[in-house]
């Protein structure tokens, strides 16, 4: 009998030593929880102050190219209205349209009398120009953050042409990363339609044509295909941009 009772205090004692072992735990896990969630907020905040301050340097870069600064907004949106009609992942998309408006940060360096030159460059003048996609890559690419590796691969390659005739490296067809394939036709067909500080912009029909005699020489043909074939949403996309003239903070968001 008295055996039997010490087995039930026992019993007794090991439930309750099991149960604050349980309460213990939970509470381990519960903190564990809000650390991980802290250190995720963190994460993202430093991830936004850091998008922040480059997509500032970008719009700094554009304003001297361009004196609205809209142009790095009408080519986020169309990269990643161009990579979901290329059947790419949403959320590759949606990075690239984050990552498209510091494809041209590296202009930072470029001088103004070499930037804003109306007609050809001299030898000496195109090497200068022509170093901006390093810059660029240069700027952005110390970065782990996937975002910004991104954005570094498209400042360096939007400038390389699919018959192996571009700078800065010289490459060929689909050695091109498809981020910046995608930004070399948007960017071009775009800045065809603006207007410059040594030209007027040139019109839809004139720029389309540009960009077709460019199919399989600059660019890659089937992103010029799509690219046309969506032209009525990509042109309705670059208007609703210049008419609305969404907020530079909408393109700095965690998601």
């Amino acid at each position: 009998m008295q055996t039997e009772l010490s087995s039930a205090a026992l019993a007794v004692e090991g439930n309750r030593f099991d149960d604050a072992a349980s309460e213990q735990m939970e509470c381990i896990i519960a903190d564990l929880g809000r650390m991980y969630r802290e250190r995720n907020e963190a994460l993202r905040e430093v991830e936004r102050a850091h998008h922040d301050a480059l997509l500032r340097l970008s719009l700094a870069a554009d304003f001297r190219d361009d004196d609205t600064g809209v142009h790095i907004m009408r080519i986020a949106f169309l990269a990643e209205a161009l990579a979901l009609r290329l059947g790419e992942p949403a959320r590759f998309a949606r990075m690239l349209r984050k990552a498209a408006p510091m494809h041209d940060i590296g202009k930072i360096g470029v001088p103004d009398d070499v930037l804003k030159k109306p007609g050809g460059y001299t030898v000496a003048e195109r090497a200068v120009m022509n170093q901006h996609p390093e810059m660029g890559a240069k700027i952005l690419g110390k970065s782990r953050i996937p975002l910004f590796q991104l954005a570094a691969e498209v400042a360096m390659t939007h400038h390389e042409r699919w018959d192996g005739g571009g700078y800065p490296k010289g490459l060929f067809g689909a050695e091109i990363p498809l981020s910046g394939r995608i930004v070399a036709v948007v960017d071009f067909f775009d800045a065809l339609t603006m207007d410059r500080c040594y030209r007027k912009a040139f019109d839809d029909e004139v720029a389309l044509q540009m960009l077709l005699e460019q199919r399989g020489v600059a660019f890659d043909p089937r992103v010029v295909d799509v690219f046309v074939e969506h032209l009525a949403e990509m042109v309705a996309i670059r208007d609703r941009i210049n008419q609305q003239r969404p907020s530079f903070e909408s393109l700095v968001d965690p998601t």
